[in-house]
């Protein structure tokens, strides 16, 4: 089963105010929003912790691998 494209364009310019906002839209539970912005912070700390932190945006499939 596929998910359902997001029919909301976040408004804001930073990423994890943008998850907030398509979380919040989507209804998600405050607790679940909670975790999801805590392991994109920890996912991209890890990725640049070698002193070289990027968007995620900026990152292709070798770096999500």
């Amino acid at each position: 089963m596929s998910a359902k494209p997001v029919s909301y364009i976040p408004q804001s310019a930073r990423l994890l105010d943008q998850l907030r906002e398509v979380l919040r839209y989507k209804h998600y539970s405050l607790r679940t929003e909670e975790a999801y912005l805590y392991w994109v912070k920890f996912f991209v700390r890890w990725h640049g912790r070698n002193g070289q932190v990027q968007h995620p945006r900026d990152m292709g499939a070798a770096e999500v691998q």
